[in-house]
């Protein structure tokens, strides 16, 4: 069983910066894509970024390119990283990490297949 667990989310003040991480149990999710995710309330679900296997290519959305900066760590590609900078109030959700072992990256319109249970990010005014 692959597990996922996102860890270091908070409480900030807008302006803020903030690094979430997200580890995995699975020594085979080094060869697959992970992504972010967040869910603010009463929204859909948004991905934020998907990185491929290696972290040497990352995918943002058009909506959030710039602020945020995923990646995966040098040495355990079984873990990633979402640096959060210049946090805004409307930033507040609850950051999802997932894990696709169908595929080498994550990609938009394709849902991965093990999900974290998520961290929450509040950022106030």
């Amino acid at each position: 069983q692959v597990q996922v667990v996102e860890s270091g989310g908070g409480l900030v003040q807008a302006g803020a910066s903030l690094k979430i991480t997200c580890t995995t149990s699975s020594r085979t999710l080094e060869r697959y894509g992970m992504g972010w995710f967040r869910q603010a309330p009463g929204k859909e679900r948004e991905m934020l970024a998907g990185v491929n296997w290696s972290g040497s290519s990352v995918y943002y959305p058009e909506s959030v390119r710039g602020r945020f900066t995923a990646s995966k760590d040098n040495f355990n590609k079984k873990i990633m990283y979402l640096q959060l900078d210049s946090l805004k109030p409307e930033d507040t959700a609850v950051y999802y990490c997932a894990a696709d072992t169908q595929r080498r990256t994550v990609v938009p319109g394709i849902d991965p297949d093990y999900w974290g249970q998520g961290t929450q990010v509040t950022v106030s005014s």
